[in-house]
């Protein structure tokens, strides 16, 4: 918008500077022209009159010769027997020639020639007619016209600058609102529903800016909403998981009681599966990141104990350097923990697993957690909805959205000892402040 504004407002100044200055320079032109005509005639008949009222030829010469010496024109006299006082024009002679033959057949005349412009002036005497030439050079006919027209161009160049810079600075004025909308716009789309716009600009501007602060509170309040929905009802499924749990220690038929136990264990992860989704924020990962190194050495940490308790033996691979991603360290911790928690939830006791972090391509981060446990039963339980008989299919849907906000992916296959292996890669944070999760 601010180019469209400059171009326009340059195609239309110079246009109007054009309009203005070209018939500008012409009458500019046409003046020195005419001046320049009307000195010879003034001159002309300055010395026609000496010419009437002097007769001795000797005394005429010198007159004209100090009339010439005091001007900027050349003057001549021819006198009825061809005799030539004075300066001759800077023309041919046969040119000249046709000039003394116009001058004594008729009244006086200006003519441009070749070389100069003349001013013709025929004076009638008793010896007979005396022609009169006064010529000017066309380089002082044209005297001063060029240095007008660089002026006027120096003028029009000035004002085509003070026209583009004026139409810059009003294409920046309109066009800066509309840019810093966009850019909220888009900070709405990454998830950044704090975002707002600051109403300013043209009155248009001011309306959208509003209209979009507007719609942007009513997007906060629709998934506020729907999150206390969504974990409303998760809790209220706690009092029947509750009383399911009772009505199962009742049960005198073991093996029954035991299937009724495991049935409850799964409805309660699904629950706080449930729960735990519903109250993850709304964030960008877009200008934040965390140093996975250290993250997830903290959270391998953290499970370690519980690993020794089980006799799983665990494999750390972690580099000593920052590695720095484009995820939060919180949604880091929690893509973690998911993938170990189901580590210990869907394997044996006693059942090995690795953890590993490499930098990959430079562009991405490669996490991976292998274990040596019965192995994957599909590609798609990672989909929600999607699980096994003692999976709530919420967990990796958690960790494959977070790895494709933070511009990778999540891959399931099989390990080398034949369990299943998660590969989640991450995006590569640029130059971006770290954001070391607090202890």
């Amino acid at each position: 918008m601010r180019r469209k504004i400059t171009l326009l407002v340059a195609a239309t100044t110079s246009a109007v500077i054009i309009a203005f200055l070209i018939p500008l320079a012409m009458l500019v032109r046409t003046l020195a022209e005419d001046r320049a005509y009307a000195g010879a005639r003034q001159e002309a008949a300055g010395v026609s009159i000496l010419v009437a009222g002097v007769q001795d030829e000797v005394q005429l010469k010198a007159l004209v010769d100090d009339w010439n010496h005091t001007s900027t024109r050349a003057t001549s006299v021819l006198m009825p027997d061809n005799t030539l006082i004075g300066i001759a024009p800077p023309e041919s002679a046969a040119s000249n020639k046709q000039v003394v033959q116009r001058g004594r057949a008729g009244g006086a005349f200006t003519m441009q020639g070749e070389n100069s412009a003349q001013a013709v002036m025929p004076v009638l005497t008793p010896r007979g007619t005396v022609v009169v030439r006064t010529a000017v050079p066309n380089s002082s006919v044209q005297e001063g016209v060029a240095t007008a027209w660089l002026t006027f161009a120096g003028l029009g160049a000035v004002l085509m600058v003070l026209a583009v810079v004026a139409a810059d600075l009003l294409g920046r004025r309109v066009s800066a609102p509309v840019s810093e909308l966009a850019a909220v716009a888009h900070r709405l789309r990454e998830g950044n529903l704090d975002a707002r716009a600051v109403p300013r600009g043209p009155v248009e501007t001011v309306e959208l800016a509003t209209a979009l602060n507007l719609l942007a509170e009513r997007i906060g309040q629709l998934l506020t909403a729907e999150r206390e929905a969504v974990a409303d009802l998760s809790h209220r499924l706690r009092t029947p998981v509750t009383a399911l749990r009772l009505d199962a220690e009742a049960v005198t038929d073991g093996e029954l009681a035991d299937r009724l136990r495991g049935h409850i264990v799964h409805l309660e992860r699904t629950v706080d599966a449930v729960v735990k989704d519903a109250r993850r924020p709304v964030r960008s990962t877009v200008g934040r990141s965390c140093d996975a190194a250290s993250v997830v050495r903290d959270r391998v940490a953290f499970w370690s104990a519980l690993a020794a308790d089980q006799d799983r033996e665990l494999t750390v691979s972690i580099p000593s350097v920052v590695t720095p991603v484009a995820i939060d360290a919180a949604d880091l911790v929690d893509v973690v923990d998911a993938l170990v928690d189901n580590v210990f939830a869907h394997t044996p006791d006693g059942t090995d697993f690795a953890v590993s972090l490499t930098g990959g391509d430079g562009r991405q981060v490669r996490l991976e957690i292998a274990d040596a446990g019965p192995g994957a039963r599909g590609a798609d339980i990672a989909m929600r909805g999607h699980s096994t008989a003692n999976s709530t299919g919420l967990g990796l849907d958690i960790v494959r959205r977070a790895a494709i906000a933070a511009g990778g992916e999540l891959v399931i296959g099989s390990s080398r000892s034949g369990g299943m292996l998660v590969v989640v890669t991450l995006g590569v944070a640029q130059a971006a402040p770290l954001r070391r999760r607090s202890r």
